[in-house]
């Protein structure tokens, strides 16, 4: 089956935003396929630690906030450059691929976060 990039996209950022937003059973329901491999070392592998985590990532940090700077769809892969800020207003700039199944579901997950720094050389924004 051909992979519908555009509803992969927003799969993901609905997806993410939910999970992100304290939901992550109901994002699970609505957006995993029948596995979920993770590649993030801090999480387990598997829907329901994917759940745990993010649960208790609302539970310990109700205020963080994120924004979705971009998405890019490429075959069965998109990939997510957000940028987030948590409580002290510390803020990160991650990037997240997801891999759909054929039904247009998310089977697997790989990340990256970088804290953005005060300065830098190059006076670029890292989003």
């Amino acid at each position: 089956m051909k992979q519908d990039l555009q509803i992969n996209k927003q799969n993901a950022i609905e997806f993410y935003k939910m999970a992100y937003s304290g939901e992550p059973k109901k994002a699970v329901e609505l957006y995993v396929g029948s596995e979920y491999i993770q590649h993030n070392p801090l999480v387990g592998n598997g829907k329901q630690a994917f759940i745990d985590y993010f649960s208790e990532m609302s539970r310990d940090y109700p205020d963080k906030s994120i924004n979705f700077i971009r998405a890019v769809a490429e075959g069965d892969l998109v990939a997510l450059h957000t940028h987030q800020i948590w409580p002290g207003n510390d803020q990160y700039v991650t990037m997240d691929f997801f891999r759909f199944d054929e039904h247009g579901k998310i089977v697997e997950h790989w990340d990256s976060i970088q804290e953005i720094p005060d300065n830098t050389k190059n006076g670029n924004l890292m989003y």
